[in-house]
């Protein structure tokens, strides 16, 4: 996942940076909003999957530099601030922010919170798509192909190569959590929370065999990649 951290202070930015790298994030440092709105532009500038926009910022207005985003690109934005206060709130939200992150935060939330946004920025993008022309090989709304792999979200129904393969709920629901974002270091405790709806103590052990069973029926070992000390991420067969 591509970040881009829209922030002046840059001990905060630093840390903060550190952080999410350390969760597998790619992040891009902006200092100010001209510098955020530069990074953002189509050509020759990269694709972000999400702003984290501080408010206080030296040249502009938070708030005027998440307008001129939503005007010009398409991107879940977080704003991240000391402003506490509910019009500030509303108003943010009022312009196109996806979500409201006041400092001081816990770094567990923050990092749900940007997994949240754009899961559901990649689910809306998805249903947006026109679906293909021939039936035969249209996918069914919902569907996510990796590789060999298709998981129907709808249906709950998961192939490989074409042959139904049959899923525990729980394994389903791990499955499509990480295929959701291909690649992304998913948390050990951010998947027992969504899965679970549960804490992460107790239950480390039932995530492994899980994530287990699932490597097992589906043949594909490699498909969910251990990352040490932090969690799991899917990774797509070439």
């Amino acid at each position: 996942m591509r970040l881009l951290l829209v922030e002046d202070d840059e001990r905060v930015a630093a840390a903060l940076a550190a952080v999410l790298r350390k969760h597998g994030l790619s992040v891009t440092h902006a200092r100010n909003g001209e510098e955020a709105l530069r990074a953002l532009l189509p050509e020759p500038g990269p694709a972000y999957d999400v702003v984290l926009l501080d408010l206080g910022l030296p040249d502009q207005d938070g708030f005027e530099v998440c307008s001129r985003i939503r005007r010009q690109a398409a991107i879940p934005v977080i704003m991240v601030t000391a402003r506490a206060d509910v019009r500030s709130r509303i108003h943010g939200l009022n312009l196109g922010a996806d979500d409201y992150v006041v400092k001081p935060y816990d770094t567990g939330e923050l990092l749900a919170r940007i997994h949240a946004v754009a899961r559901r920025h990649t689910q809306e993008a998805a249903e947006a798509l026109p679906a293909a022309q021939d039936p035969v090989l249209r996918p069914q709304p919902g569907a996510l192909w990796l590789g060999p792999v298709s998981v129907e979200l709808p249906t709950r129904r998961v192939t490989v190569e074409g042959e139904d393969i049959a899923l525990t709920r729980k394994e389903f629901d791990l499955l499509a959590l990480l295929a959701q974002r291909p690649g992304v270091v998913f948390r050990r405790e951010q998947i027992i929370s969504e899965v679970w709806r549960t804490s992460w103590e107790g239950t480390g052990r039932t995530l492994e065999v899980h994530v287990a069973s699932l490597r097992s029926k589906l043949r594909l070992p490699a498909l969910i990649e251990t990352v040490r000390g932090v969690g799991y991420r899917l990774v797509v067969p070439a």
